[in-house]
């Protein structure tokens, strides 16, 4: 899978949250955010189509769009990108970063706990 413009995170966020929708609900949800028009949002589907990144069911009308990956996958890819090209791969000095820059509530301090002796860390 290609790296994810920040475009297509936000058309496929949109296509996640619908589980699927017509070009009119898609452009619709798309709006407020980006003020792009239907034209637009036809061009993003159709291009990332190509790309392997929309399923678009041509049976029927109207069409339907759908993400052709899950939101998890295209998260774990970007966590791994992340992780190898800005921390050489270092997932506790990637924690250890984010830790010193945003404080963490007690509730998130004792879930990370719990994942780190679920681990044996």
């Amino acid at each position: 899978m290609t790296k994810l413009s920040d475009r297509e995170w936000t058309v496929l966020g949109v296509l996640w949250d619908l589980d699927g929708a017509a070009l009119g609900e898609v452009t619709q949800a798309l709006k407020s955010s980006t003020g792009w028009s239907r034209n637009t949002v036809l061009t993003y589907l159709t291009r990332m189509e190509a790309k392997g990144l929309v399923f678009i069911e041509k049976e029927g009308y109207p069409r339907l769009y759908r993400a052709a990956l899950s939101r998890e996958d295209c998260q774990a890819q970007a966590r791994d990108g992340f992780l190898r090209n800005v921390y050489r791969g270092a997932a506790g000095d990637l924690v250890t970063a984010f830790l010193k820059e945003r404080p963490i509530s007690s509730k998130e301090r004792d879930q990370l706990r719990r994942l780190l002796d679920e681990m044996e860390v």
